[in-house]
């Protein structure tokens, strides 16, 4: 329940803020929730306080209403970085759930043994084209998936699209062929490692590498990101250290391709870093990486507005988890 996200509260508090139910309704509400595992209640009698069982960053979000015109969900968001994200990282995945993604996940060094060393290098081909691709169209890019691999495969710009654009897109390619050519780098993160893919992926778009100095704001949304460099250096470092010890490859993965963005920690080229950074993971790990070639743009920026808003992750995890089986079913494949 929201309104027991930031703090227990009594029935008469919780009253307040669900006008025009019956007291007879919230307390049968309030036992449902509490049955369900979702609510848990301290004290006795009239010093009862309610609060919310449920990891706040699992919160379930209609990215329909919360982004309608004058929807009242959104007068309601964090403005600014959230430090105690860090302490609810916990759960993300169910038991069941990781049982089922590590039974479900494929080898990509396996595959590599199992197919034909020419089919293996074309699939390595097409999934970087697909990458570069849509990871730049996220961007605002406008080559076409076909106008990306002629440029990718020939060197050759396509017409009509800035040179930006073409640099863009290559600079994708070069990101994905380090990662390739040092696939156990990623297994353990440090912040330089992070500021050096960043720099290959923004290399000659006159960006400014390294952390940023001043501060940034993100369209289309009131959330701001931490100002000085002394707290991207602090909150960089807690993001590098979840990373690290955290135990499941996908949630690593997850949580790079979110904190990230979230964090901004550069002038630009922060959610494309993020999408990056996961795949360089999942490669250093031996699973196939996420071309996030069926997603729909929109879905997925608003998905990272609802994580800014709400630290919300339910939108962008559905996303994610989609994507991990959009590659497992399309990318590598073998006739056993």
């Amino acid at each position: 329940m929201t309104i027991l996200a930031k703090k227990p509260s009594t029935r008469e508090e919780i009253a307040v803020q669900l006008p025009g139910f019956s007291k007879v309704t919230l307390i049968r509400d309030l036992n449902f929730l509490e049955k369900n595992n979702l609510l848990a209640k301290k004290g006795k009698a009239r010093a009862v306080v309610y609060y919310s069982k449920q990891n706040l960053l699992l919160r379930k979000f209609d990215p329909q209403i919360y982004f309608a015109p004058n929807s009242i969900l959104r007068h309601d968001i964090k403005s600014s970085f959230n430090a105690e994200i860090f302490n609810n990282y916990q759960g993300i995945f169910s038991a069941d759930e990781e049982t089922k993604l590590k039974s479900g996940m494929k080898n990509l060094s396996a595959q590599e043994k199992k197919l034909d060393p020419t089919i293996f290098k074309r699939e390595i081909e097409r999934f970087t084209v697909e990458f570069s691709w849509k990871s730049s169209r996220i961007e605002g890019n406008t080559y076409s998936l076909l106008e990306a691999e002629m440029l990718i495969k020939q060197t050759k710009q396509v017409g009509g699209h800035s040179q930006y654009e073409a640099v863009m897109i290559l600079n994708h390619k070069k990101a994905i062929d380090f990662i390739l050519q040092n696939r156990p780098f990623f297994q353990k993160l440090t912040r330089d490692k992070i500021i050096k893919l960043h720099g290959i992926l923004i290399g000659d778009l006159e960006i400014s590498t390294g952390l940023r100095q001043d501060p940034v704001a993100i369209t289309g949304t009131n959330y701001v990101p931490p100002a000085n460099q002394k707290a991207i250096n602090e909150y960089l470092e807690q993001v590098v250290n979840l990373i690290n010890e955290t135990e499941l490859p996908i949630a690593k993965a997850l949580f790079a391709g979110v904190l990230i963005p979230y964090l901004q920690p550069f002038v630009d080229g922060n959610k494309r870093t993020g999408r990056t950074l996961s795949n360089a993971i999942l490669i250093a790990f031996d699973y196939y990486p996420l071309s996030y070639r069926d997603i729909v743009e929109s879905d997925y920026i608003k998905s990272l507005l609802l994580f800014y808003e709400q630290n919300s992750l339910f939108s962008f995890r559905k996303i994610f988890l989609s994507q991990l089986d959009f590659s497992l079913n399309n990318y590598f494949r073998t006739n056993d």
